[in-house]
């Protein structure tokens, strides 16, 4: 019969966590007995999100098959315990381009290149690409109803609702004016028309808000949006992303997406789920992570998603071993400014990716306090380069290692280059060309990262241009460096750890890209583990 789709669109501002209403939802309905996937489509002119600034876009998510993609597709894969390839991500630069290709091959026959319908075909040739065996499709389509960019999206979107069995959810604000003490529906009101204007008539409204909202304000928004009283849905603000499944579920909210199409729950089943939410609830020790990394402060703002993914597979290991985690993150400049006694407080250490000058001075006087002191700490990407530079520097004594990203004359290159790299740089070719996606590696036996994994071969994803030079892993193992983990010929660096050490472990991959809410990364649980150990611990007590 073909997937069906339900098209999720946000109205009076970005930002609201429409990417969290569809994790949900496909949650609620994967629950049901169906088969989920996802698509985010981004309205920009890039192909992707790889050569965006962290600052400006947040994480750059990375599939397995190697596309530099939106945050929401994490959100998609955290929640649905699924991966997801590339190509459920669209840009408006992905669909002009290819538009604009099948032109000059004269894959239009000499006919005009249209808006109406070339673009809006091609949207929609995309969508249906990635129905496969699975029930329904999610389309969140980013931005706001209004916007110009989204005005193709929302037509495609218009058009498959006319050819296929389709629902549309609106996600609105519902601000709440403190100086009258109300919650105010009219830019709810508003997004409602816009969208109207579209040719599409929303079948749920979901409404953002930092309350509950009360029943004169769902019967206004019934009324004046044209829309059933029980399918305007309360999202108010929550002690976790993860309660969303189970706040919609109160509401009934997936039977009611079933009911639009005519069909059943085949099962009900969030029990592991739930209890994963009552471990983060109920937990009896606290631990403190601090994430130290390049991206944190921008202007006075401090940025929540850059390292998101990484935030979020702290959690998850938290939540399985019943620990509340307190993090924070640490800009790294801020380590060269006031030096490493902030580090203190924390019970364990995480430097995430990154790329560039900026700040890594701070981050390798980070990561040889953790090691000169036995506090845990996991290294990934960036992180493992310069737990290797510090190794190089203060135990090999190689005064002066570094990166060639960042010192192209140092006398001990200790990273480098991957070699591929270099004509692609040379050429300015930055975009899509680096080691993306995941690849494999050999874990050795015997050592703490084989332990965590409990497996020989793993696959992990990355997102780099240089490795561990190989002129120096002779020295650098000669003084007790141990290089736990290596691709399956041999060349390039994976893991690293320190034997004697509480816990001392690196990675040039990103496994914080495979961490699940009901599947935690291994390598995060171990540090939650060791982190344990430390002597300042806390036990919580609960009424």
């Amino acid at each position: 019969m073909g997937a069906k789709y339900i098209f999720v669109v946000g109205g009076v501002l970005s930002g609201l966590g429409k990417g969290i209403v569809t994790s949900s939802i496909g949650k609620l309905l994967q629950s049901y007995g169906y088969k989920v996937t996802a698509i985010k489509i981004d309205p920009y002119i890039n192909l992707d999100a790889g050569t965006m600034r962290p600052t400006e876009h947040g994480e750059v998510w990375v599939t397995e098959d190697g596309g530099e993609i939106d945050q929401d597709l994490g959100n998609y894969e955290r929640f649905l315990n699924k991966n997801l390839p590339k190509r459920n991500n669209i840009t408006t630069g992905q669909i002009y381009l290819a538009v604009i290709n099948r032109e000059r091959e004269l894959g239009y026959k000499g006919k005009n290149a249209e808006v109406v319908p070339d673009i809006i075909n091609e949207i929609k040739d995309r969508i249906r690409a990635v129905e496969e065996d699975n029930d329904f499709v999610l389309v969140e389509i980013g931005g706001t109803t209004g916007d110009i960019q989204n005005e193709v999206f929302l037509y495609a979107a218009r058009e498959l609702g006319r050819e296929t069995p389709s629902v549309y959810i609106l996600v609105t604000y519902i601000p709440f004016l403190k100086n009258v003490g109300e919650l105010k529906t009219k830019p709810t009101q508003h997004a409602a028309a816009l969208l109207r204007e579209t040719g599409i008539m929303p079948d749920f409204i979901v409404t953002r808000s930092e309350r509950r909202i009360d029943e004169p304000r769902k019967d206004k928004i019934s009324k004046l949006c044209f829309i059933d009283k029980g399918n305007v849905i309360e999202d108010p603000d929550s002690e976790t992303i993860y309660e969303v499944p189970l706040i919609f579920k109160e509401q009934n909210f997936g039977k009611k997406i079933l009911e639009k199409f005519g069909l059943n729950p085949k099962k009900d089943d969030l029990k592991k789920w739930a209890h994963l939410l009552e471990n983060m609830k109920n937990a009896d020790k606290v631990v403190k992570i601090g994430v130290v990394g390049k991206y944190v402060a921008y202007g006075d703002s401090e940025h929540k998603d850059v390292y998101i993914s990484v935030l979020e597979a702290i959690r998850h290991a938290c939540a399985h071993l019943k620990v509340k985690p307190l993090i924070e993150q640490i800009q790294s400049t801020k380590i060269e400014e006031q030096g490493t006694e902030i580090l203190k407080k924390y019970d364990g250490i995480v430097v995430p990716g990154g790329f560039g000058k900026m700040g890594t001075e701070g981050i390798i006087e980070t990561i040889k306090y953790c090691r000169e002191n036995n506090v845990p700490f996991l290294g990934l990407c960036y992180g493992l380069q310069m737990a290797v530079i510090e190794f190089a520097r203060n135990v090999c004594g190689m005064r002066g290692a570094n990166t060639t990203e960042n010192d192209p004359d140092t006398k001990y290159p200790v990273i480098d280059f991957m070699p591929e790299q270099k004509e692609l740089i040379k050429l300015k070719q930055y975009g899509a060309t680096m080691r993306l996606g995941a690849y494999p590696a050999v874990l050795k036996e015997g050592t703490k990262v084989r332990e965590l994994y409990g497996k020989e071969f793993v696959s992990e994803r990355h997102r780099h241009r240089y490795e561990v030079n190989p002129e120096f892993i002779e020295k650098l193992e000669e003084k007790g460096l141990l290089f736990s983990g290596k691709s399956p010929d041999k060349k390039l660096m994976e893991f690293l750890e320190l034997p004697n050490h509480r816990f001392f472990i690196a990675t040039q991959a990103h496994p914080e890209f495979h961490s699940r809410f009901e599947n935690p990364a291994p390598l995060f649980v171990g540090l939650i583990k060791a982190s344990l150990e430390m002597p300042h611990q806390t036990v919580l007590k609960h009424e």
